[in-house]
């Protein structure tokens, strides 16, 4: 089915006209780019999930979800619950802020959609194609609700992978379940009852952004599976006035079109971003400009004041309170630290999992240089529809050298190519010293998804590593 007009020329209202969308769906309806970008996505999450599985905040969730079930735990070999699983693949996924994105919004689709899906594959015993279908509708609709958003939510102190993550994930499992264009509306209107997550992790670099997406994973399986029972949401929930916008960001005047226009023509989903950095998405081309500058010979000692230029959107999350993001007081904290994460590029030439560690945090270079590192909004920076990067760095000699990174690496406009994801996914295998499947394993299984019609299976993603280690 496509859909090629607005909601604003027809009656009915936005979650009618996604739910009608979503139930005609088929499989065959997929672009080989979205099946790609899908089979990515997968690739990503997995290994993420499993670089994570033995940190404090994995096991600590793992303790906390304890329900036993069916349902695999990546990088475990304890089963859970669907609900529990969900949560704890969700969290690991995006634990270390290395899970993929998307330019329109900094949405991560892969740590909501794919825990939500496997858990409702094993759960409901769907074939691997259904749950591929469903992770393709949930990520197009998030990516298309991130569009709409833009900075509104992030504006408004909540998270928007978590508030918008538990529809598209909710969307997604009820059209994987086979539901029917009523029951998927209805799933809508109670997964945004649903929708949570405030960002006040920034204060302290505490774990709460961490669990958001697992969160959403969770709570889109609970609203698909209320929404098919018959449980009555309201039809106007994302568009009403007390809708999804008018609650999470108000400062918007949204546009529907975004949501609704060529359905089944555009598919967002082909352009998810996947990141070479472990830390949050608009600080990496900051990294990129500070990677280059150290191969151009700048070294710490030579540094008298870094400036970058930043999009206003951006200040809040890693600009400010300065002194604070300069001084980070976890490795948490420091993925959302413009100084440390542009220190970290300077001095490492590198901002993968062990950059953010307490022994990367406590270099003397890398304090010393952050402590140097300061913005300057920039009216004409393109964020959010476009991620940049603007490095200036005085030396002690008085020369002044830049850098510009016009892009975001990963991203639409410069893509990540397989073997880079498979190699990104092997790294962090690594990191958990995984002896599990390997990510070539990982990467066949993704890739056989689209065409799978036997009963969805992941148990061999779920071997304990050989050791464990703290992240």
């Amino acid at each position: 089915m496509n859909v090629h007009n607005s909601t604003a020329e027809t009656d009915m209202t936005v979650s009618q006209t996604l739910a009608e969308w979503g139930a005609a769906l088929t499989e065959g309806a997929l672009p080989e780019p979205v099946r790609t970008a899908v089979a990515d996505s997968v690739i990503d999450t997995v290994g993420l999930s499993v670089a994570a599985a033995e940190t404090d905040y994995g096991r600590a969730i793992r303790t906390a979800a304890d329900t036993p079930g069916n349902c695999t735990v990546f990088g475990a070999d304890e089963r859970r619950s669907a609900y529990d699983a969900a949560l704890i693949n969700g969290t690991t996924a995006h634990g270390e802020d290395f899970d993929n994105t998307y330019e329109g919004c900094p949405v991560h689709s892969g740590a909501v959609v794919v825990p939500a899906l496997f858990a409702a594959g094993e759960m409901h015993g769907l074939s691997g194609a259904r749950v591929a279908l469903g992770m393709t509708a949930a990520i197009e609709l998030m990516n298309r609700l991130g569009a709409v958003a833009q900075k509104g939510v992030h504006s408004q102190g909540f998270h928007p992978t978590s508030v918008l993550g538990t529809m598209g994930a909710a969307f997604g499992v009820a059209v994987a379940r086979g539901a029917n264009a009523a029951q998927i509306c209805d799933t809508l209107g109670v997964a945004a009852s649903m929708s949570s997550g405030i960002i006040e992790y920034l204060a302290d670099g505490t774990w709460t952004k961490r669990m958001h997406p697992g969160w959403a994973a969770q709570s889109g399986l609970r609203a698909a599976a209320m929404g098919i029972a018959g449980f009555r949401g309201p039809v106007s929930v994302i568009e009403g006035v007390h809708g999804l916008y008018k609650v999470f960001a108000p400062s918007i005047t949204p546009d529907f079109s975004l949501l609704t226009d060529g359905l089944g023509d555009h598919w967002t989903s082909a352009d998810v971003a996947f990141k070479p950095y472990a830390c949050g998405t608009m600080t990496q081309p900051y990294i990129d400009c500070a990677v280059r500058l150290a191969t151009r010979g700048i070294t710490p000692d030579q540094v008298a004041e870094i400036v970058c230029k930043v999009g206003e959107g951006t200040v809040h999350r890693l600009w400010e309170p300065l002194a604070l993001k300069q001084n980070p007081p976890t490795p948490y904290a420091a993925k959302f630290s413009g100084p440390y994460t542009v220190a970290a590029g300077l001095v490492y030439r590198a901002a993968g999992l062990a950059e953010f560690t307490e022994s990367a945090l406590a270099d003397p270079d890398v304090q010393a240089v952050a402590r140097k590192t300061r913005f300057v909004i920039d009216p004409d920076n393109e964020y959010p529809a476009n991620y940049t990067g603007d490095v200036e760095i005085r030396l002690t000699s008085g020369e002044v050298v830049t850098e510009h990174q016009a892009q975001l690496r990963g991203g639409a406009r410069e893509r990540m190519d397989r073997a880079e994801l498979v190699t990104k996914c092997a790294r962090n295998l690594a990191f958990a010293n995984w002896t599990g499947a390997a990510a070539d394993d990982i990467a066949r299984f993704a890739d056989n998804l689209f065409t799978e019609a036997r009963p969805f299976d992941v148990r061999f993603m779920a071997t304990l590593p050989g050791k464990t280690r703290n992240a």
